[in-house]
């Protein structure tokens, strides 16, 4: 009987001690940065030595900016400030500045920033100087060539970009090489950036093009250990991780040169990715540089191989940019799309991932069919109980008969309470006579972890799940429950704390929790049973800020798990 209990309070108390970790210590918050400044231009990305010339390094722009975008501008006159070409598509809309030829300025028509449909818009990325810019910017690197430079304006043959179609910008260096750019859309989030050079001049010409995408500040996160945010990629098939604050340490990584891959930066649901050519050796790095004032800039960059046009050749360079919602069904359809691989690893599943995603795919399943992820998340547990409905149900029997033990232990306990070693040889042999096992009441909260996990991750990440409505109060599946008690559920005008916000769907998990633990035999420790006891409370007050759709979840696996064991304990009394 203890070695049971010692056993599931080890358990539960290691949930507890995981998840409460954050809800005691929530993630600091970031400082704010003050201004933008002028940004120092970071060490060169190096190709590799058979494709260079010894008396040339190629160098990658690393943002410095003129004395016009030293001047503190709003987002909106930064935009006025140059000629643009404007995004029109279903899903984005924005401009491409012509300067420079940079995709600086997108927001996603389909996502808010709150729940409500007025609510602004998500804006993504932003023009460069200001003090949160974020774009893309691609270009070429050549000895002694005058290539186009974040300040070139090219010409260009639309004033519009829209899903489906593309703009052409060109410029002539004037000394005989036309260097063209065509940028193109797809219906979702998805740019491809075609850029080739003409070669109308006598000599023969080597460039070495690249793209980078580069964010000025650190970005505020949600600080959570379990989730990524900050710079990735992926290459030769594996996932490289880089957080803002360990790239401040070393300033710059650099990957061993590799065919294909991407590399990006990722938000909690957003991601800007750079996808180069996959057929072509590529050197990558994740860099970290300081401007005057402190302010932090972060830069995703690939180089591409030396590309040599002869005289009347001409050469060219193809990179896609995601720019949009990390959507798995979308980033899946993209592997196939343009052969780019595991490129669904912007989403951060975690350790359980060969269940996180499993349980995301079937959620979204369900949805298709019950037009509701809360019911949804019903099904898929009423699926998970039926799935281990054989084991649980055999842990189960073992605890309505530990149960029905109690008497005759309790009896051996009084008979031989100074003699311990005494007492546990009896109870074994009792066990061993009833054919009880102790420790098998511990089954259904092993089974239950990894599916708290898993659902936890999916409620967390997936931006399916953001701001998805149940029914009644719960508009966001993904946010906490809304409603507290300590206001009597908002008939009193007061706002309580973080901390006192413990609304419906937590009080009814732990009474869902207090009323399970009334069915499974008691602790004969007094102390055990006086923590067992709290636990229902602790996991109320710890639960209640937590994603609704998880709390939902627990209440309806104790609902089902009751009801079970419940029905055993009747059979195994009417059997007696």
């Amino acid at each position: 009987m203890n070695d049971q209990k010692n056993m599931m309070l080890a358990i539960v108390l290691s949930v507890a001690i995981l998840f409460g970790f954050q809800f005691l210590f929530p993630p600091a918050k970031q400082p704010a940065q003050d201004q933008q400044t002028t940004e120092t231009q970071p060490a060169p990305a190096t190709p590799n030595a058979a494709d260079t010339n010894q008396s040339f390094t190629p160098q990658i722009p690393g943002g410095a900016v003129d004395a016009a975008q030293k001047i503190k501008q709003t987002r909106t006159e930064k935009l006025d400030a140059s000629a643009r070409i404007k995004i029109d598509s279903p899903r984005l809309h924005g401009s491409l500045s012509v300067q420079g030829g940079r995709i600086d300025d997108l927001t996603l028509r389909d996502y808010h920033e709150e729940l409500s449909d007025d609510s602004p818009e998500i804006v993504l990325l932003n023009p460069k100087g200001l003090d949160n810019a974020y774009y893309a910017e691609f270009g070429w690197s050549a000895p002694n060539v005058k290539v186009p430079t974040a300040d070139t304006v090219w010409s260009t043959d639309s004033q519009t970009l829209k899903a489906g179609g593309s703009v052409t910008l060109t410029w002539d260096n004037g000394e005989g090489l036309t260097f063209k750019r065509v940028i193109s859309l797809d219906e979702n989030y998805m740019f491809t950036v075609d850029d080739s050079v003409i070669n109308n001049g006598s000599t023969q010409v080597d460039l070495f093009p690249y793209g980078l995408i580069s964010r000025s500040g650190t970005p505020k996160t949600s600080g959570f250990y379990i989730l990524h945010e900050g710079l990735l990629g992926v290459f030769d098939g594996v996932l490289e991780e880089v957080d803002y604050k360990d790239l401040q340490e070393s300033g710059t990584k650099k990957i061993d040169p590799v065919k294909g891959g991407w590399i990006g930066i990722t938000d909690k649901y957003w991601l800007s990715a750079l996808i180069p050519d996959q057929d072509s050796m590529l050197n990558q790095r994740f860099s970290h540089f300081r401007g005057d004032n402190n302010i932090d800039k972060y830069q995703t960059d690939y180089l591409g191989p030396k590309l040599s046009a002869a005289p009347g050749q001409t050469v060219s360079f193809k990179s896609n940019l995601f720019t949009g919602a990390k959507e798995l069904k979308l980033l899946t359809a993209y592997e196939d799309k343009i052969g780019v691989k595991e490129f669904d690893l912007a989403i951060d599943f975690g350790w359980f991932f060969f269940i996180t995603k499993p349980f995301f795919k079937a959620i979204s399943w369900l949805h298709s069919h019950l037009g509701n992820f809360g019911l949804a998340i019903l099904a898929l547990t009423i699926g998970v109980k039926i799935l281990f409905f054989p084991l649980a149900n055999t842990s189960y029997r073992s605890m309505a008969k530990m149960k029905t033990l109690s008497p005759k232990i309790k009896k051996l306990q009084e008979q031989f309470k100074d003699d311990k070693q005494r007492l546990n040889q009896e109870m074994m042999a009792l066990y061993k006579r009833e054919k009880a096992n102790p420790a098998s009441g511990c089954l259904p909260m092993l089974l239950q972890i990894p599916v708290f996990f898993s659902l936890y991750k999916v409620l967390f990440v997936s931006i399916e799940m953001r701001h998805a409505p149940f029914y009644g109060w719960i508009h966001d599946l993904s946010a906490p429950d809304p409603t507290t008690i300590f206001n009597l559920f908002g008939l009193i005008p007061w706002d309580p704390p973080q901390m006192l916000m413990i609304g419906i769907w937590p009080l009814l998990m732990g009474l869902s929790m207090f009323l399970q633990q009334r069915l499974n035999p008691q602790p004969a420790d007094p102390m055990q049973a006086k923590m067992m006891m709290f636990l229902p409370v602790i996991f109320t007050f710890m639960l209640a800020r937590f994603p609704a759709g998880l709390v939902i979840y627990w209440v309806w696996n104790n609902c089902l798990s009751i009801a079970q064991q419940w029905v055993i304990l009747k059979r195994m009394e009417k059997s007696k």
